[in-house]
């Protein structure tokens, strides 16, 4: 039976295409008849048979001549359809011999065809970056949550929340997770078909599909995945066609139980010029925020960036307090975190100097001085506020009680702490408040601090949160 003699065939195959195209590629064939010469294999979808006849034809045929099957022509046909997808002639005599194979030419070609091949010379993704794993991402709290949505996708079990949606400002870790996402679902679950792509790689392709009349064809790529991510989905704002065609992506996705990973610069409702359906859908899963970095995890990741680097740039050391400096004073994204401690270590490598603070402040003056940030008394204030649920004409107004002398004391505090005014300046701000008041509140928290953790646990929270 020729079926039976396929699965023979197949499984010959296997070892030749690999273990992972095999799942994906072979696998799913069926053959549905041998004759005259003629070998019909069903396939899923019109995409999938271009695919095949595309990358695997040459094998396929090789392998069942030499396994005894006469074989003059592949034809690939969906299910429902009555034309083939697409048929490939076979020269030479099928002996159980190796047969020359060469394509139909290329005026015989269908234009659908054509177009097909011309849209997927490669699955519709982005190249992965190999740094990008979750061995290397660095978690801390402010990340904490995001990260522990992302092993969850990654482990491609039962779907608990579509989309995922991450957001943050730039440089904070979401295409790190995204990338990871993907090289854990390839490494563990190889038979799934994962694309990731930019806002801007979906737009070209729609573009093109436009321009080449191959939108038939752009659908069936892109809604065959079993999981999608599309990274900076702001940038869809405004597009209304590329929105439209997105959104219809979306839908036939989740209609399918098909896992979709999403992310942006800011959350959906806040993305500008997008059609209120798209952000009511990218805000039906589960949308994490990555927060700015603290202190902790700039120094975590610091420290982990430094022994991978060490490997690159031989035994060089740090001084003591030089990658605690850098984690107080560099408080933007970890892109720039990572390009000074790149720098530092180029330049130390380059003059053969120890690591030193002096070689850091040198070296990266001009990062230093970019990274500083003019925290104001009345962020301060509005800061504490929020923190303890009290008015801002309460916390400069007369007052006393102890529910608003407190977080008064307290933002005072924070202002000496925090910023350059002088003591008659932050009383100023405080209700024109005398010098002595604000003395007074800077010493009165020191000594509460040694005794009250948690007046000590907050001031470091605070602190944290407008140094970030």
């Amino acid at each position: 039976m020729p079926e039976q003699k396929w699965g023979q065939v197949s499984q010959s195959l296997k070892s030749e295409v690999g273990t992972n195209n095999f799942k994906s590629w072979i696998e799913p064939l069926k053959l549905n008849s041998l004759e005259d010469g003629i070998a019909c294999f069903e396939v899923p979808t019109n995409f999938f048979g271009n695919w095949v006849n595309r990358n695997f034809s040459d094998q396929i045929k090789k392998h069942m001549v030499r396994d005894g099957l006469e074989v003059k022509r592949l034809v690939f046909r969906t299910r429902s359809a009555d034309a083939p997808v697409a048929e490939i002639q076979v020269s030479g005599p099928a002996n159980g011999q190796a047969a020359d194979v060469a394509a139909a030419p290329k005026a015989a070609a269908k234009p659908a065809a054509a177009r097909v091949a011309a849209l997927s010379d490669e699955l519709p993704g982005a190249d992965l970056d190999e740094r990008f794993t979750f061995d290397r991402f660095v978690v801390g709290k402010p990340n904490q949550l995001a990260y522990s949505a992302a092993r969850r996708v990654a482990e491609a079990g039962p779907i608990t929340f579509n989309p995922l949606f991450l957001y943050s400002g730039s440089g904070l870790g979401k295409t790190h997770l995204m990338h990871a996402i993907a090289w854990e679902i390839r490494q563990n679950r190889p038979d799934l078909r994962v694309v990731y792509l930019s806002s801007d790689q979906f737009m070209y392709r729609f573009v093109r599909a436009l321009r080449e009349d191959g939108m038939h064809e752009f659908k069936e790529m892109f809604r065959s995945v079993d999981v999608l991510m599309v990274d900076d989905v702001q940038f869809f704002a405004g597009k209304n066609s590329t929105q439209e065609e997105f959104f219809h992506t979306f839908n036939a996705l989740v209609e399918q139980n098909k896992q979709i990973v999403i992310s942006a610069d800011r959350p959906p409702q806040d993305i500008k010029k997008i059609e209120d359906r798209i952000a009511s859908r990218l805000a039906s899963g589960l949308v994490v925020d990555l927060h700015p970095t603290d202190y902790e995890l700039r120094l975590g990741i610091l420290q982990g960036k430094a022994e991978f680097y060490r490997g690159q740039y031989g035994d060089l050391e740090f001084a003591p307090g030089v990658l605690e400096f850098l984690a107080h004073r560099i408080t933007g994204n970890v892109r720039t975190l990572e390009g000074a401690l790149t720098r530092l270590f180029a330049f130390g490598a380059l003059v053969g100097r120890e690591l030193t603070m002096d070689l850091a402040q040198d070296c990266l003056a001009d990062i230093l001085r970019a990274s500083e940030r003019k925290l104001t008394v009345e962020e301060i204030q509005r800061q504490v506020c929020d923190h303890y649920n009290v008015r801002m004409s309460d916390m400069i107004g007369p007052k006393r009680h102890r529910s608003i002398a407190r977080p008064r004391q307290t933002a005072m505090y924070l202002a000496k702490q925090l910023t350059s005014r002088s003591l008659p300046d932050i009383g100023r701000r405080f209700g024109n408040r005398d010098h002595t008041t604000v003395l007074y509140a800077v010493r009165k928290i020191d000594e509460l601090k040694a005794t009250d953790s948690g007046l000590a646990d907050d001031i470091e929270m605070l602190r944290r949160m407008l140094e970030a």
